[in-house]
């Protein structure tokens, strides 16, 4: 019998959920509003998803999996710390709740997962993952397998930091954070007030702007820093770069190569490859059934 798996993705902003064949071929899509303050809400609507990719589903359904912002615990049945957002969120058991087993990763986390199990990292063992957006997550990848860590803060890789001199402080309490160097949400900061967005100031640096061009470099190259500096410690087969800001292409990556080329230790000519993920907006989703199907196997 064909396995068939649910990824689900609680957002702040959306819920985003997936019926998956093990192939992550999408049968099924669902996206609805979150209601983030409200907790009863979105909880009722990630159980009436499940419920309707159940009544859909004339396969056996073999795993579940839901992605959230915030660490998951070591058992990976809720997150377990995630202050400030989705109140109603931390500690609360989804297995419990459900009566299904639902196994809770972090959404960076599952971004990763998707690109493991059914993208650019199918078949590989070692690699790293970065999300470029509001702030900056990451996932890693060891032996196969996500590399959680104690307390599952592993992978955190927008808290590296790569200005140790600098007065603010991250959310981590890490100065001059790789976040806080490209995140969009420094980016007023680093433009002073010239730029609301990310998106902003790529199209200024496109057209040429001077001060564009100042501002969006020397992210990238904190950016290439923090990479080399990766690539250092776990020596990865592959790079994977996602989240929105990926979404510059070009205006990001032939900077971010020329940096990289400038700053990696690449012993015997061996570069380690880059790539944009496979997945945009639906990643945390298939992420989380691929993450499901890995611990359901087992």
């Amino acid at each position: 019998m064909e396995k068939l798996a649910i990824g689900i993705d609680l957002g702040c902003t959306h819920i985003k959920a997936v019926l998956v064949k093990a192939d992550g071929s999408i049968l099924k899509e669902i996206r609805e509003d979150t209601q983030e303050h409200n907790d009863q809400h979105w909880k009722g609507e990630v159980i009436r998803i499940i419920n309707e990719f159940k009544n859909h589903s004339q396969y056996k359904i073999t795993a579940i999996g839901l992605s959230a912002p915030g660490l998951a615990n070591a058992s990976n049945t809720c997150i377990e710390f995630m202050p400030g957002r989705l109140p109603g969120l931390e500690n609360f058991d989804w297995s419990d709740f459900s009566g299904d087993r639902i196994f809770v990763l972090n959404d960076a986390h599952a971004a990763l997962m998707a690109e493991a199990q059914f993208g650019s990292a199918k078949n590989l063992k070692h690699v790293i993952m970065l999300t470029l957006g509001t702030g900056v997550g990451g996932g890693i990848l060891i032996n196969g397998q996500l590399y959680q860590g104690m307390n599952q803060m592993a992978g955190h890789l927008g808290h590296v930091t790569v200005d140790a001199m600098a007065i603010d402080l991250d959310v981590t309490n890490m100065p001059g954070s790789l976040e806080d160097a490209i995140g969009n949400l420094s980016i007023k900061q680093r433009s002073n007030g010239k730029f609301e967005t990310t998106w902003d100031l790529v199209k200024a640096f496109e057209e040429g702007d001077s001060f564009a061009t100042d501002v969006w470099l020397a992210s990238v190259r904190k950016l290439a820093v923090a990479i080399a500096s990766f690539v250092n410690i776990v020596s990865p087969e592959l790079i994977i770069i996602g989240g929105g800001i990926s979404k510059a292409n070009d205006l990001l990556l032939k900077p971010l190569n020329e940096y990289r080329a400038q700053f990696e230790w690449r012993p015997g000519g061996k570069i380690t490859p880059m790539q944009l993920a496979q997945f945009s907006d639906l990643a945390g989703a298939l992420g989380a059934a691929g993450f499901a199907l890995s611990k359901s196997s087992k």
